[in-house]
């Protein structure tokens, strides 16, 4: 996987998901999450706004051609957010993981002290 597909900015879990800039923040799953998946063929949010999810915890699932996977809230806080157009498109997770893709919104009611800086996550991943 390029090193430009690890946004700098961005922070990053060991499983694979990615929390971008911003008081509401962004989740998705890495690029090099989409890879090991294959291709997306369903994304199931569990979860809708208002609702509070809790670091570790799963909010939902995406199914690829090669396996299911759970999504687990990178952060604890509220969902402010809820990405809709990937009922209908889950393929936008392959082609844009980091844009279009994104999957849930969270204010967040502290920073998770576990995640990863892009330099973390880019060494992190020379050891899988």
């Amino acid at each position: 996987m390029a090193d430009s597909e690890i946004r700098d900015g961005y922070h990053y879990t060991r499983d694979h998901e990615w929390v971008g800039p911003g008081p509401q923040r962004q989740i998705g799953i890495t690029a090099y999450a989409v890879e090991q998946l294959g291709d997306v063929t369903m994304v199931d949010l569990k979860v809708k706004v208002g609702d509070r999810v809790e670091a570790g915890k799963a909010f939902g699932v995406v199914e690829s051609v090669k396996s299911v996977s759970d999504l687990f809230a990178p952060l604890t806080g509220k969902i402010v957010a809820v990405n809709g157009e990937l009922d209908a498109s889950p393929e936008l997770v392959n082609s844009d993981p980091y844009g279009k893709a994104w999957m849930v919104a969270i204010e967040p009611e502290g920073e998770a002290a576990d995640l990863m800086d892009a330099a973390a996550y880019r060494a992190f991943l020379k050891t899988v």
